[in-house]
């Protein structure tokens, strides 16, 4: 099977952390909103796919176009680094470990405020991915060790030289702007549930990508909170081989998945939950996925060739693994039993979220074809 599907045991309706208020949605908001390139991302319906696999709706909010920077999260690196600049402290440069997207966004955001950035990543990361950080002014290095060692050599690096660590990977005795970092996403998540209220939709399912859970862990808050007893079904995801928000839920306790069979999810290739939303994560949260990457691969393909009127999403690895699970649930009759759990039926109204475009183009050629980038 290429999915494996955990309904939480644990799950219990705990208060959501206090960040999570109508105040500092608008607060976080209003500053995404002045900068120049701030546009709400589009949500796309797509119908014909919906009525294929069986289900009321399914909608994609399609982030690759966020600030031009191809990805979602420019929202929490440029609140985190906003944050740290307007708290006083003084700054000569910022720091991160990434494996593409957030390196990008901390590089762009620290260069908007006139600041050097140091971008280290894992061994395996993709050259396009590097030259795309080094673009905006980064100095890179690709580490020879995994994602979890290379955020520890970048929190080591930036207390030696006295440089602000933008992580967004919650740690001990390192919290608060990582939890900016998973704020900042919430502007994502209001654009999303605005755009459904103002047509009278309201979500059943939202499978959110997990990775060290800032990403996951921002959005369901927000939609928690926004539509209270009316919340959709929260699902995260993650590649078998980093799996570590459903091995947490599984044994019931914070696991470091070391693995090194490599994903091509280089987003979701973490091997530690945030500190920051782990609770939240484990309490909150319905049910949890792994899967393998075929599932990404072809919820790729099926974005890059969208069925009947349904509009076009280029997304990359990461970003597509959401409409590839929901295919395969709904429309391969091995996981009708999966599907079931997660009562998914006819009435199901299921959110998704694309958070990246093809960041790797090399690569989605290669799985979706040369022709769709042209």
């Amino acid at each position: 099977m290429d999915i494996k599907l955990l309904i939480n045991p644990h799950k219990k309706d705990s208060s959501l952390p206090p960040s999570f208020n109508d105040g500092n949605y608008r607060t976080i908001r209003a500053f995404h909103q002045s900068l120049a390139e701030y546009r709400p991302t589009p949500l796309i319906p797509l119908a014909d796919m919906s009525k294929r696999l069986g289900v009321e709706g399914i909608y994609v909010k399609d982030e690759s176009q966020r600030f031009g920077l191809n990805a979602f999260k420019a929202l929490g690196a440029s609140w985190a680094i906003h944050r740290i600049i307007t708290g006083g402290r003084q700054v000569n440069a910022f720091v991160t470990a990434t494996d593409g997207n957030h390196g990008k966004a901390v590089a762009w955001a620290a260069r908007k405020e006139g600041k050097p950035a140091y971008v280290f990543m894992p061994k395996g990361s993709a050259e396009n991915r590097v030259r795309a950080i080094q673009d905006f002014g980064a100095v890179v290095k690709v580490t020879d060790s995994s994602y979890d060692d290379t955020v520890a050599f970048a929190r080591s690096f930036a207390e030696e030289n006295g440089y602000a660590l933008v992580q967004d990977t919650g740690m001990e005795g390192y919290t608060d702007i990582p939890m900016d970092i998973t704020m900042g996403y919430t502007t994502m998540a209001w654009e999303a549930a605005e755009t459904l209220t103002e047509q009278g939709i309201v979500p059943t399912h939202v499978f959110l990508q997990a990775g060290v859970g800032s990403m996951a862990g921002g959005v369901m808050g927000l939609l928690l909170d926004y539509y209270k007893e009316n919340a959709p079904m929260i699902v995260t995801m993650e590649p078998f081989a980093a799996d570590c928000v459903f091995q947490s839920a599984l044994e019931n306790r914070s696991v470091t998945v070391d693995s090194e069979e490599p994903t091509i999810m280089a987003g979701l290739n973490c091997g530690t939950v945030s500190t920051c939303t782990y609770g939240m994560l484990m309490d909150r949260t319905d049910a949890f996925i792994s899967c393998s990457d075929s599932v990404a691969a072809e919820g790729m393909r099926i974005l890059a060739y969208p069925e009947g009127s349904d509009g076009r999403i280029i997304s990359g690895e990461s970003g597509a693994v959401g409409a590839g699970i929901v295919s395969y649930l709904c429309g391969k009759p091995e996981y009708i039993r999966l599907r079931d759990e997660l009562k998914i039926d006819e009435n199901s109204v299921i959110l998704l979220f694309s958070t990246e475009g093809a960041t790797d183009p090399d690569n989605y050629k290669r799985i979706v074809g040369e022709g769709v980038l042209r």
